[in-house]
């Protein structure tokens, strides 16, 4: 059974930074395109960053482009994304998700077979 555990969340003030953690377990890392969603109240969840199974190609939303990093360490099976410059804007859920299919960073949730619980991050203004 494949699990996917965010950590790392919390309360921030706008321009500082957190750093998430998503632990695998189940399967190995180095078969799984992953990446971070996110869900803020009354909205629908988005995409907010992807990465490859090698790690060499990233995708980002426009809304966090030069903000955020994604990063993997297939031999620790931990995808980590680093937020810096954080805004109240970016207060939501976030989720790791995993897809076993694809060699692709698909953007849309429904490609993703395997989602974490999710890890609340607040940022106050």
């Amino acid at each position: 059974q494949v699990q996917l555990v965010e950590s790392g969340g919390g309360l921030v003030q706008a321009g500082g930074s957190l750093r998430l953690s998503c632990v695998v377990s189940g399967r190995a890392l180095s078969t799984l395109v992953m990446a971070w969603f996110r869900q803020a109240p009354g909205k629908e969840r988005e995409f907010v960053s992807g990465i490859s199974v090698s790690g060499d190609i990233t995708d980002y939303a426009d809304f966090v482009k030069g903000r955020f990093t994604i990063s993997r360490d297939n031999a620790k099976n931990t995808v980590a994304l680093q937020m810096n410059s954080l805004k109240p804007e970016d207060t939501a859920v976030y989720y790791c998700a995993a897809d076993r299919n694809t060699r692709l960073i698909a953007t849309t949730e429904r490609p993703y077979n395997y989602w974490g619980q999710g890890t609340q991050v607040t940022v106050s203004s």
